[in-house]
């Protein structure tokens, strides 16, 4: 199969779609790869550690869609990259399609088989594509609402852990799956006083067992939702269903309500948000403030931290890559249902129940496709 890498172009992105030893994985077993100039730059690699690796350098992103029977890519296709795509071509990245009607269109409009990183399953009924991504995004979570409570950028001027004498901030999470606890974990490692607001009590039973009594554990009532959020210094908006768009668990008059200079983070944005007040930020204006608080609402936050991020996700995806790759796409998603439940559109289709179900789009059941 021909295997085409375009050059991120989401605003700071900086991530790749394959690392150079997945280009030889790729190569060893007899595909060929095309990878756009300059496409791993971000994460250190020149585009002569990939030629090593058996794959052929094109010079714009317009080659590497031509050329190829496969785009693997990072982020959700830009408009002027949707625009390349063509019939049965297969598109296998993150698309989070739910709060993105425009993307959706595309999508449908272009004929290709479009395979989502986020919604792909396994046998335990995790996220295995998506988790390398939301433990990056949970432990950035704090990293970066540490950074918006100082001062300068807007916030109150609490340090997260405090001093001796001088209490440390409170953080306040809103979801308790791989990004909360992952959240949990940076949070009470820097000392601040944490909680973790959940509806699964056996999720939050393993949490209590895993942070043994340093962070507290909550049952996601509205009334605990509206305590804790008006107690917090920092709020972490940690809550998915899987390929659904965010439910909006905080509403306009509970951020207002928030001490003025307070902090929410909404890890939850690629999906919709799950705060009322939260809109899509990038990295380079990463935040506003609104209602008095300031919101960081970047939709790929990963891509800050390139390098580690990208690493972590090709451990993941590259398995599945190869799938694709050795058993073309209709054979590598019959034999797996788990792979199958990644199929979000399919030949001018949507093949996925719950970004149907948002849109308000007819579906067709992968299963039917896929056999």
């Amino acid at each position: 199969m021909r295997i085409g890498v375009p050059r991120e172009i989401k605003t700071h992105e900086y991530r790749v779609g394959l690392t150079p030893a997945s280009v030889r994985e790729l190569a060893h077993r007899g595909h060929k790869v095309v990878v756009e100039a300059h496409a791993g730059e971000g994460i250190g690699y020149p585009d002569a550690a990939y030629s090593v690796a058996g794959a052929e350098i094109a010079a714009t992103a317009a080659e590497v869609f031509a050329a190829a029977d496969m785009i693997v890519k990072v982020k959700e296709p830009q408009p002027q990259e949707t625009r390349l795509l063509r019939p049965d071509q297969i598109l296998f990245t993150y698309l989070h399609l739910a709060p993105d009607p425009e993307q959706t269109k595309a999508l449908v409009d272009s004929g290709c088989i479009a395979i989502a990183y986020e919604t792909v399953t396994d046998a335990r009924g995790g996220l295995p594509l998506l988790a390398p991504m939301s433990e990056v995004a949970g432990r950035m979570s704090i990293q970066v609402g540490a950074h918006c409570l100082e001062k300068e950028q807007g916030g109150s001027g609490v340090l997260l852990g405090g001093v001796p004498g001088v209490a440390p901030a409170t953080v306040t999470i809103v979801g308790g799956g791989v990004v909360g606890a992952n959240a949990a974990r940076m949070a009470a490692g820097m000392g601040a006083r944490v909680a973790v607001l959940d509806k699964s009590l056996p999720r939050l039973a393993q949490l209590d067992e895993l942070f043994t009594g340093r962070v507290r554990t909550v049952y996601a009532t509205l009334d605990a939702i509206e305590k804790y959020v008006l107690e917090a210094d920092l709020v972490v908006g940690a809550v998915l269903v899987p390929g659904a768009a965010a439910p909006k668990l905080v509403g306009r008059d509970l951020v207002a309500g928030m001490r003025k200079g307070s902090v929410v983070v909404d890890v939850a944005i690629d999906q919709g948000g799950c705060f009322e007040t939260s809109r899509p930020t990038t990295h380079a204006e990463p935040t506003y403030v609104e209602e008095g608080v300031v919101h960081y609402c970047v939709t790929n936050m990963p891509g800050a931290v390139a390098r580690t991020s990208a690493f972590a996700l090709n451990n993941a995806t590259l398995p599945f890559v190869l799938a694709l790759a050795d058993k073309g796409w209709a054979r590598a998603l019959a034999e797996d249902p788990y792979f199958r439940a990644g199929l979000n559109i399919h030949r001018g289709r949507v093949t996925h129940e719950a970004v149907a179900r948002d849109l308000g789009l007819p579906l067709v059941a992968a299963q039917d496709i896929t056999g």
